[in-house]
């Protein structure tokens, strides 16, 4: 159970989110109501996705006072966490591409696979040609499309087509890019990358500690954060990183931990 302690918390509170979103839409409940771009906490305060509040505000639309309201609240509450903690704790895409990712390396292997080349960085790039592209359709555009959107509005209303995109990203995953959409592609974890780039909650790496096995950068899913290990004490300063904990469950040396970005111990 340690092993996969954070694994589990991170299912258990996927899931959680998801079963309140349709009971709230199904059998009235009132913790949450609506969906991951727009919602109700308790029948009273208001949550909106920011970078869906971004979107329509490129197309020119006025949004109303409690959706400005609930897209302040989730941004201060994922800058001021830091990282992309949305993407690791609350997305549901990401247990899509988790499966993908891990059949993957148990059934097939990255060496028995020609893996297409696709910088990190494209995900900036996107997330701005979807403001762009808001701007001139007319339409928040990656709210049109996002299999984010789709996969969570399907689970509470049910959908049809809209099943597709969920599973073109899941076959991208599993025979195109490893960690493909949400390490690369996705615009939503490029806003987030920015959003939570000073937030206080970190992974922090103790060099005195390692061994050098170096699982944590094989589990990682973006290893670019990790870049001091094997270097340097230091805690983890990318937005990049989801805080999924996977690395701190599989070092055997607890070389690694979750600590905050002020902390003297790995300064």
């Amino acid at each position: 159970m340690k092993k996969y302690k954070y694994l589990i918390a991170r299912r258990l509170t996927q899931s959680a989110i998801l079963f309140l979103f349709f009971a709230g839409n199904a059998s009235g409940w009132q913790v949450l109501k609506g969906n991951l771009s727009s919602a109700k906490a308790f029948d009273l305060i208001p949550l909106s996705d920011p970078f869906a509040a971004l979107q329509i505000t490129s197309t020119g639309t006025l949004l109303a006072w409690n959706a400005v309201i609930g897209a302040v609240i989730i941004f201060l509450i994922y800058a001021i966490a830091g990282g992309r903690l949305f993407c690791g704790w609350v997305c549901p895409v990401n247990m899509v591409t988790d499966l993908a990712n891990r059949l993957r390396d148990v059934f097939i292997g990255d060496a028995a696979l020609r893996s297409w080349e696709i910088k990190r960085g494209i995900r900036y790039w996107v997330t701005g040609l979807s403001l762009i592209l808001s701007a001139l359709l007319g339409v928040a555009a990656f709210e049109w499309i996002s299999p984010i959107g789709t996969l969570h509005r399907g689970i509470i209303y049910g959908i049809g087509l809209g099943w597709a995109f969920v599973a073109a990203v899941f076959f991208f995953d599993l025979f195109a890019v490893k960690n493909g959409f949400c390490g690369h592609v996705c615009p939503l974890g490029g806003f987030y990358a920015l959003t939570g780039r000073f937030g206080f909650l970190r992974v922090g790496y103790d060099k005195d500690k390692c061994t050098l096995c170096m699982k944590c950068l094989d589990i990682c899913p973006e290893k670019q954060v990790l870049y001091m290990v094997g270097q340097q004490s230091g805690a983890v300063v990318s937005g990049e990183c989801i805080n999924c904990g996977r690395c701190i469950e599989v070092c055997r040396d607890n070389a690694l931990r979750f600590s905050n970005i002020y902390s003297k111990k790995f300064s």
